[in-house]
């Protein structure tokens, strides 16, 4: 069966909107960490192994899924793993989606981080902003969204961001009217995107568990940064 759109709701302020959309065009709305309590909709839930127990659903409504590490790892690491992709929830399910679903379409929501010096972070209040902590692995979240968009474009699916507030996520923007519309990925430079992945094959910074944080040691994040800089340029080549 050909999947159309898939929707990914994070925990930004905004993610509270998603209660009033009408989320049938989607094939399944994919919910990170906290954003359960804020979509009723929700199809899967995807969070970390540390997510506490305590913030998680008590019960699994019939037909849903809820998606932890023993199945996203795998996943994950079909797309190259997370230091290359980055250690963030917000890419993991992503790269998850895209491996289970084959999606058409992938739709992110509430997913923008950005964070304010003050007042709420998330939806529920103020939280930790993960993608911002220190990790080699996110030092360049652009970098991390546009590789994100070419291993979706080489499977022949768009990526669109559904936010209207500021974004590190790079994709074109979309409202819920354009469902219905035909999606197209941005162009890119091939030539520079392979040149990424080789680089990255060639250091093989693959950490089988998806534990990448205990051999954190064992990564040159000049390295890193030299592979982050190819994902960026393969969009750059391509506008010229």
């Amino acid at each position: 069966m050909t999947v159309r759109n898939i929707l990914i709701v994070g925990s930004a302020p905004s993610a509270p909107q998603v209660a009033q959309w009408d989320t049938s065009a989607f094939d399944a709305v994919v919910v990170i960490n906290n954003a359960w309590r804020a979509v009723p909709q929700w199809t899967h839930f995807i969070h970390p192994e540390d997510f506490p127990a305590e913030r998680r659903p008590q019960t699994i409504p019939e037909g849903r899924v809820q998606i932890g590490a023993d199945t996203y790892v795998d996943a994950q690491n079909k797309y190259g793993g997370f230091v290359y992709a980055g250690g963030t929830m917000a890419f993991t399910a992503a790269y998850w989606a895209l491996d289970a679903f084959r999606p058409q379409n992938l739709y992110v929501f509430a997913c923008d981080m950005v964070y304010p010096s003050s007042g709420p972070t998330h939806f529920y209040g103020t939280g930790t902003a993960d993608p911002l902590r220190k990790d080699p692995t996110l030092v360049s979240l652009t970098a991390k969204a546009r590789r994100l968009q070419i291993c979706a474009a080489q499977q022949d699916c768009a990526l669109i961001n559904l936010s209207t507030e500021p974004s590190v996520l790079p994709y074109p923007r979309g409202t819920l009217a354009d469902l219905n519309t035909p999606q197209s990925s941005v162009p890119y430079n091939a030539d520079v995107a392979q040149s990424a992945k080789m680089l990255e094959q060639k250091m093989a910074y693959v950490v089988p568990s998806g534990r990448y944080w205990e051999h954190i040691d064992t990564f040159d994040p000049n390295i890193i940064a030299e592979i982050d800089a190819l994902w960026l340029n393969a969009f750059e080549d391509a506008r010229l």
